[in-house]
């Protein structure tokens, strides 16, 4: 599962960040910006039109990202309720 498929308001952990090609300028931001393996991100909200773009939470941070950007994400969803 990507970001990019995780519900509204839901939950999940991130596994991955995929690189598309050598020194993947975007996959290291996401790395940077704090999408690393077993961090917290929650679905905050879906732009108007098409979806795009995502507010995101990592952490205490939010960010706006790209539905293409969201879908290098990889993450296990967490379920309501449930401790990490």
């Amino acid at each position: 599962m990507t970001l990019s498929d995780l519900p509204l308001h839901g939950s999940a952990l991130v596994e991955s960040v995929r690189d598309l090609h050598a020194n993947d300028a975007i996959a290291r931001r996401l790395r940077e910006l704090g999408f690393v393996k077993g961090e917290d991100v929650r679905l905050v909200a879906r732009g108007p039109i098409g979806g795009e773009p995502l507010l995101v939470q990592v952490g205490f941070t939010r960010f706006a990202l790209r539905l293409s950007e969201a879908r290098r994400i990889d993450i296990t969803a967490v379920a309501e309720g449930v401790a990490a």
